[in-house]
């Protein structure tokens, strides 16, 4: 790679640090509920070691590198630089290094999925390394592979046959997307969930699952799907081949996780919260994911907490096959001020979500109201930290009992200093920076409930019984003819769609809220306007700057694609990416890109104000219906070539000369501060910790978390 490649992997300098103020609202709870937060934190950040290894090989080990110097220094880093020759430079290099691989939980972006390396030569590394023996040894245990950057398809995370990283398959690098595939069906045939596996694939060309659990052999009542442990794939292509289950993967850390949710439940403050726990202590324990089930119907019925909490093997969008979920847990106090809206907005979605552009066939025949509460984070543990939740992710529940969402007010608050607004015209700008918060909220609130929340799948949910009229099927709106597809029996949403269903579906969320956005009444619920439609009020400006910052979105995004591989890193961004390009076509001159200059470095985006409720809403909803009935249906080749389409990159114009553009404006992602509990066992008081928003505020951080 020449230099000007191996510049879009370096670390930001400096990164853009910020604290998630969370100390007053902590100190508002009880001693008892505090004790709850705790215990919850640490059985959260019990799985950081977990997420390190999902990431590369290499995390723990820079992880162990950070701390141990840390240690070695007595937090004095420029004490370490001086033993160790290294001058300020150098050492601002580390320190920003450490800080966005401390923000990440690892080498990768987590937005993004693309490795960084440090500003400065490998030299100033090891001279850091050398001045203790611990750090040392870890930096040895890295095998160089903090600076490597000869491979350029491992500069990416995805599947090993086409190049690129992954630790979701260790120790297999000859293993195939059929293979995975493969083991995938059995999985489903078995009715055996995936979410807290990884896949090894043998010398001998057979398979070992591995399964996260605190114990390294199935329950004696047996496992999730008995007491047998070794299977053969009895057709296909891979017929004769064994599939063992290996049981005690991450055996340390689902121990600590398993014993801090005890203690959870010892402080929780009703029997729902409880049962929540020990079910999680259970799925922990034995790597039951039926166990882990169960914490999911309780965390619904445990309605309007303080502490809001959820932990275990979440999201999968890092799984290429997109299957196998990534460690996640975080401990958060409820806002009670702004929930209130949230609470409104729960009431409000029975009548809204008729106003989506697909009959009442391909809608839930009852939407199932959730908790909605705005959360302030004491602790996220996982790659990064998003700015709302919508869980759980079983079709199951979600479609039959229901599900619940959470804003982060302490994330969506937190601003970075000095940060800098490229492609918002000039004239716009003073109005977006007043509004553009609110307007995330508003998207984010109808993203997660309405959006995440909406929709049936037409299903075979048992052999014969269908949950719809299979002698008389819905019609299509996008065919005028009675549906043909549907998902049959033990099919799920991402079973049938893959690795495109995170991105797809984040794609149907957004463009669900950019549609139900231009409702004035939604904006009146978050205290913008009266209800009625003027685009010249408040709600007006609110509404203007969130199809605006959708298209900023959209065109930022495009540092995550990747022009060699033409694979998107992230699938929040191949979602507004797709967006944006459906604003561009909408016509009537609603959205358009201009430039003069001819390295088109003033690019600006430029959106009608006037025609949101026209022009712009028309695009948003005929993208949003075509999305929502594919997936409905289960017509994974349609949808799958729409939104392929959709979300294209054309290399000449958006792959290079526009990409070239968003990489010199490129901005660095915030990475979060933290904040520590600690609990005097003579007392039963816990106290919180905050840290400076600095490098070395956010190491102190994390090796005060070691205690």
């Amino acid at each position: 790679m020449d230099a000007q490649e191996i510049a879009n992997y370096l670390a930001d300098a400096p990164p853009s640090i910020v604290r998630l103020e969370i100390a007053k609202h902590f100190d508002a709870l009880t001693e008892k509920q505090k004790r709850y937060a705790h215990f919850i934190s640490k059985a959260s950040f019990a799985g950081n070691r977990i997420v390190l290894r999902q990431v590369s090989p290499e995390s723990e080990a820079i992880y162990d590198f950070i701390i141990s110097l840390y240690k070695a220094s007595g937090g004095d880093f420029k004490s370490i630089a001086r033993k160790a020759g290294v001058d300020d430079d150098g050492l601002d290099a580390f320190l920003q290094y450490a800080t966005q691989f401390l923000g990440n939980a690892g080498n990768y972006k987590s937005f993004g999925d693309s490795k960084f390396i440090p500003r400065c030569d490998e030299k100033v590394f090891a001279a850091l390394a050398a001045t203790s023996t611990e750090s040392q040894h870890h930096y040895s245990a890295t095998h160089g592979a903090i600076f490597s950057a000869d491979k350029p398809g491992l500069l990416h995370l995805g599947f090993v046959d086409d190049g690129h990283m992954t630790t979701y398959y260790p120790d297999s690098p000859s293993i195939t997307k059929d293979e995975i595939g493969a083991v995938a069906s059995w999985m489903q045939e078995k009715g055996l969930l995936p979410e807290n596996t990884r896949l090894r694939k043998t010398k001998e060309n057979n398979f070992e699952l591995l399964i996260a659990s605190a114990r390294s052999s199935p329950p004696e009542e047996g496992g999730d799907i008995g007491k047998e442990t070794e299977f053969t794939i009895q057709d296909g292509p891979f017929q004769g081949r064994t599939i063992l289950l290996v049981y005690g993967d991450h055996a340390h850390e689902m121990k600590a996780a398993a014993e801090f949710v005890r203690k959870a439940a010892d402080n929780a403050e009703n029997e729902t919260q409880r049962k929540m726990h020990l079910a999680y202590a259970k799925s922990f324990e034995e790597g039951s994911l039926l166990a882990f089930k169960d914490s999911q119907r309780f965390w619904i019925r445990d309605q309007g907490p303080a502490v809001e909490c959820n932990i275990g093997f979440i999201e999968t969008y890092r799984d290429p096959a997109g299957i196998r979920g990534e460690w996640e847990g975080f401990a958060a106090v409820v806002n009670q001020e702004r929930t209130r809206a949230f609470g409104e907005l729960v009431r409000s979605a029975p009548s809204l979500i008729p106003l989506l552009p697909w009959d009442k066939e391909f809608e839930k025949d009852k939407f199932l109201s959730p908790d909605f509460t705005s959360l302030e984070v004491l602790t996220f543990c996982g790659s990064g930290v998003p700015a709302g939740i919508n869980i759980p992710n079983y079709d199951d529940i979600r479609q039959s009992e229901g599900f619940k969402n959470v804003s982060l007010g302490n994330v969506l608050s937190a601003k970075a200093p000095d940060e800098k607004i490229p492609f918002i015209a000039a004239e716009d700008l003073e109005l977006y920076k007043k509004c553009r918060d609110a307007a995330f909220e508003v998207q984010v609130g109808l993203h997660e409930l309405t959006g995440h929340g909406c929709g049936k799948l037409l299903q075979e949910t048992s052999p014969g019984v269908f949950n719809f009229d299979r002698a008389s099927p819905p019609v299509s709106p996008l065919t005028g003819k009675p549906v043909t597809t549907w998902y049959n029996v033990g099919e799920t949403w991402g079973s049938v769609f893959g690795g495109l269903a995170g991105a797809y579906e984040e794609c149907r969320a957004e463009l669900v809220a950019m549609y139900l956005s231009c409702e004035f009444p939604v904006l009146k619920i978050f205290g913008f306007g009266d209800g009625t439609i003027d685009m010249n009020s408040e709600a007006g400006d609110i509404l203007y700057a969130s199809y605006l910052s959708m298209a900023r979105a959209g065109l930022v995004s495009l540092e995550m694609w990747d022009p060699k591989s033409q694979k998107w890193g992230q699938p929040h961004c191949q979602a507004r990416f797709a967006i944006l390009k459906s604003f561009l076509a909408a016509g009537d001159g609603f959205c358009r890109l201009e430039h003069s200059a001819d390295d088109m470095s003033d690019l600006t985006i430029r959106l009608d104000r006037s025609k949101i409720l026209t022009s712009g809403r028309q695009a948003v909803g005929d993208f949003l219906q075509k999305l929502h009935i594919f997936k409905s249906t289960a017509d994974v080749k349609n949808g799958s070539e729409f939104f392929l389409d959709m979300s294209g990159v054309e290399l000449d114009y958006w792959g290079s000369k526009i990409r070239n553009v968003v990489l010199r404006n490129k901005q660095p992602r915030k990475v979060f501060v933290q904040a520590n509990t600690f609990l005097d066992d003579a007392t039963g008081k816990t106290q919180c910790k905050e840290y400076d928003p600095t490098p070395e505020g956010m190491i102190q951080s994390w090796a005060e978390r070691e205690i």
